[in-house]
């Protein structure tokens, strides 16, 4: 009996390892923030986070729509969206003056930031090196 204990543990270890994984798992579209502590859960929650902060009217915040919703299916960084517009509490705390701007967290810390419209290959590069 006791050789078929510790495979009985290592069996709920892993149920619970997998069930942790899949509360876990990276969104594949870009989540739209709702509040400073929404944001705050999303970088706590995932490895490597990018950040679009935006605004509706702003042209090149449109273009940078496909692709970071690309970037949130194809990669594996999450992507949260920032309405400045609706936030301005959030784009102050994070120094906002031109948009897009992009944030990019890893590991829970801000380890990149961008201005203005970026290709898709230079977003995905620089969430590989953090990945």
């Amino acid at each position: 009996m006791s050789d078929s204990q510790p495979e009985d543990i290592e069996d709920i270890r892993a149920k619970k390892a997998e069930q942790l994984k899949s509360r876990l798992e990276t969104p594949d579209e870009p989540v739209h923030v709702e509040s400073r502590d929404h944001l705050a859960e999303t970088v706590s929650s995932n490895d490597v986070v990018l950040v679009d902060f935006y605004a509706d009217w702003c042209g090149p915040c449109q273009m940078l729509e496909p692709i970071v919703e690309s970037i949130a299916a194809d990669t594996p960084a999450a992507v949260a969206k920032v309405d400045v517009d609706r936030h301005q509490d959030i784009a102050g705390e994070f120094g906002v003056q031109g948009i897009p701007m992009l944030a990019l967290f890893a590991d829970g810390d801000q380890v990149e930031e961008l201005v203005g419209l970026q290709d898709e290959d230079t977003l995905a590069s620089l969430v590989e090196q953090y990945a």
